[in-house]
C-alpha cells in the first residue's frame, strides 16, 4: 500500500511538530513493505526538509510539493514531474495582489520571493523555515518560471474571496486557485492538484490507485483524497473534505490521527473497511 498524507494539519499536530505516535506507525508501516508520501503544498525545498526530519528521503521514496505541480524522487535524485506557471500570468497576478493591499510570494529552487518583508511572509517562514527574500522586481529575479504562487492574508479571509472573484474571468484557463487554509489562496498551472500528481506517481511506479490512501484536511487535499483508492479526511477537517472522504478519523491532528489511519488500514487490514 502507498499511504499519501498531508503535512500541515494531518501529519503535523497545531504547533508543526511530528509526534512519536505518528513517527512509530509510520516506521511500523515502512517496515512492512508499505510505502509513505508526502503530499503537501509546501515548496520542494520544504518538502524535501520534512522528508528527511522523517526519513521518508531513503531509497524509493517520493515528495510531491507545490500541490502537485512536482514530484522528485529520492533514489534518482531529481525531479520526475515538474509543471509551471509563465512569467506573465505571475506578473499579473503579483500586480492585482498589491493592489489588493494583499500580500504574494512565490518561489525559486531554494527561497521564497517577494517584494516586501511583509508580516505575512514573516510568518510563513516562521512557519515553514524557508527563507524568503525580497527583490524589487520577482519577475526579473526568478531564474526560471514557478510552480505556484500564494496569495496570503492573516487578517482578512473577505479579501481573499474578493481578490478571487475580482480575477475568476483573467484566471479561468490560466490558473487553478484553491485554498490550502483559510490564509493561504493558492495559484497553480491549470490541471495541477494533489490528485493529479497521486495518479501521474502511481503510473511511474505501475502502482495500482486501489492500493493507495490518502489522508488531509484542507480544500487543496480533496482531489488526492477523491483519487486515492481510499480517501480519508482528518477529524479537524473542513467539512467539504469531510464530505468527499471515505472515511473520517476518529482522532485530529494532535492526537496521532495519521497513526490511526495506519493502525486501522496498513498494520491490520482485516480489521480496516473494505475499499
Amino acid at each position: 500500500m502507498i499511504l499519501f498524507t498531508d503535512l500541515d494539519g494531518t501529519l503535523f499536530n497545531d504547533n508543526k511538530e511530528f509526534t512519536s505516535g505518528n513517527r512509530d506507525a509510520i516506521n511500523r508501516a515502512l517496515d512492512q513493505g508499505h510505502q509513505v508520501v508526502i503530499s503537501t503544498g509546501r515548496p520542494l525545498v520544504s518538502a524535501k526538509l520534512q522528508a528527511e526530519t522523517l526519513q521518508l528521503d531513503r531509497e524509493g521514496c517520493y515528495v510531491i510539493a507545490f500541490n502537485g505541480g512536482e514530484i522528485y524522487d529520492f533514489s534518482a535524485g531529481k525531479s520526475i514531474y515538474k509543471k509551471t506557471i509563465p512569467l506573465d500570468q505571475v506578473k499579473y497576478v503579483f500586480q492585482e495582489a498589491e493592489s489588493f493591499g494583499l500580500h504574494c510570494q512565490t518561489y525559486d529552487d531554494k527561497q521564497i520571493l517577494c517584494t516586501r518583508a511583509s508580516d505575512e511572509v514573516k510568518r510563513y517562514h516562521a512557519s515553514t523555515k524557508v527563507p524568503f527574500r525580497v527583490v524589487p522586481d520577482v519577475i526579473e529575479a526568478l531564474p526560471s518560471p514557478p510552480c505556484k504562487m500564494i496569495v496570503i492574508s492573516f487578517t482578512d479571509h473577505e479579501k481573499l474571496l474578493r481578490f478571487r472573484d475580482a480575477t475568476a474571468s483573467w484566471a479561468s484557463g490560466k490558473l487553478d486557485r484553491f485554498f490550502s487554509n483559510d490564509w493561504y489562496l493558492e495559484h497553480v498551472p491549470v490541471g495541477v492538484s494533489k490528485g493529479t500528481a497521486v495518479r501521474y506517481l502511481c503510473e511511474y511506479l505501475h502502482a495500482d490507485l486501489a492500493d493507495t490512501i490518502a489522508v488531509g484536511d484542507a480544500e487543496n487535499d480533496i482531489p488526492m483524497i477523491q483519487t486515492a483508492g481510499l480517501g480519508v479526511a482528518m477529524k479537524n477537517a473542513d467539512a467539504a473534505v469531510k464530505e468527499a472522504a471515505d472515511w473520517v478519523t476518529t482522532r485530529d491532528n494532535n492526537q496521532d490521527g495519521v497513526a490511526e489511519i495506519i493502525e486501522r488500514y496498513l498494520l491490520k487490514p482485516s480489521l480496516g473497511q473494505p475499499f
